[in-house]
């Protein structure tokens, strides 16, 4: 199939997916954002990004189109040049996989900017937007060490064990995994944690036998990092009496008293600000933003429904590690940083151990 024909039907997958949102004629401006796997509706990544589209779009008068396709990982070069072709001013993808076709088609469309949320992209019309997954992985990782063994909390029981499930293995996903452990670690160094990848970012069934599994297993909180698969998790906590961790967007109302937490990546502050950038003249290819939890990216749900079982003493401990992180004083591993010897290393002893060997020789390096 001939690239003219691939750009055509991205077009038409354009036309007929993305429904336009907003009013051009008050900004001249038009962005794409490209939506990754698990699509819209996943209450969580997606969903989460969407939002902040759509108030980009109230906010500043910008015309905005979400791209949805059943298979954005293989179509990633049609959906990229079908956008840019289309002639919007930003295109935005939130998938982490089209790292490698962006920097290959990026230079084709000079006058074209472009946004990667997860991964960096060295091209001088590419905006790179990365989050410090790791700093609120470590506090959720931290609150479930402190939970797991309290009796006096619901949904508990005496093993000092907690479980994450992963969507695919991937650096930008592990590194939420890391940030996890780390976090249990400090409280609680025998602790265990389970890991397990349901490779599919949209079975909720996958995301429920596995939750089920790692519960069987002693894990009584289960951080779920897998898009719309996740939701399989929250129910799964229900159904059989222990606690969930969400992700990316709060979703303690999913399951009121059985989300213990969420750790929210605020991707929709991410795509809001890109978009207010673009209007104000402001937004420059080539750069990288980060966000962690001194911008408000990343950090814990408000725990409305949870916070009441959970003693203040815990909270206390929460509250005193992220003023930690903020301060320096406590390092959280960026695992994305890590050379491919130390995450094969850290890998073959993923535990409280191995981060603590990790730990030493970048001490010591």
């Amino acid at each position: 199939m001939s690239k003219r024909t691939l750009v055509g039907i991205t077009l038409l997958l354009i036309a007929l997916l993305g429904a336009s949102i907003g009013h051009a004629q008050d900004s001249g401006k038009r962005v794409a954002l490209i939506i990754a796997q698990g699509g819209l509706g996943d209450r969580s990544y997606n969903d989460s990004a969407f939002a902040g589209l759509t108030l980009a779009a109230q906010d500043f008068g910008v015309e905005v189109v979400p791209v949805e396709s059943s298979d954005p990982v293989g179509e990633a070069e049609q959906l990229l040049r079908g956008a840019a072709e289309a002639g919007f001013d930003l295109v935005i993808t939130l998938e982490f996989s089209h790292f490698d076709p962006l920097a290959r088609i990026a230079p084709d469309y000079p006058d074209t900017l472009f946004a990667i949320v997860n991964v960096e992209v060295d091209q001088p019309n590419v905006i790179s937007v990365l989050f410090q997954e790791q700093q609120g992985s470590f506090l959720a990782g931290a609150l479930a060490a402190l939970v797991t063994t309290d009796g006096d909390i619901p949904h508990t029981n005496p093993e000092a064990v907690i479980g994450v499930l992963g969507g695919v293995q991937s650096t930008g996903i592990d590194v939420f995994l890391d940030g996890y452990l780390q976090g249990a670690c400090a409280v609680n160094p025998d602790i265990q944690v389970l890991f397990t990848y349901s490779n599919d970012f949209g079975d909720p069934t996958i995301g429920r036998e596995i939750a089920v599994a790692q519960h069987e297993q002693g894990a009584d909180v289960v951080f779920q990092v897998a898009g719309g698969t996740g939701a399989g998790v929250i129910d799964a906590a229900k159904d059989n009496d222990f606690w969930a961790v969400g992700v990316d967007s709060d979703q303690d109302y999913l399951a009121p008293g059985y989300v213990l937490t969420s750790m929210l990546k605020r991707v929709d502050i991410a795509v809001y600000d890109l978009i207010r950038q673009l209007v104000n003249d402001e937004l420059e290819g080539g750069a990288v933003t980060y966000y962690g939890l001194a911008e408000n990216g990343v950090g814990l749900s408000d725990m409305v429904y949870s916070r009441h079982l959970i003693p203040r003493d815990y909270m206390d401990q929460i509250n005193t590690m992220r003023e930690g992180i903020l301060s320096g004083d406590i390092d959280v591993i960026d695992t994305r940083q890590l050379t491919e010897d130390q995450r094969t290393a850290l890998y073959a002893d993923r535990t409280c151990a191995g981060i603590d060997a990790l730990h030493a020789e970048m001490m010591g390096s």
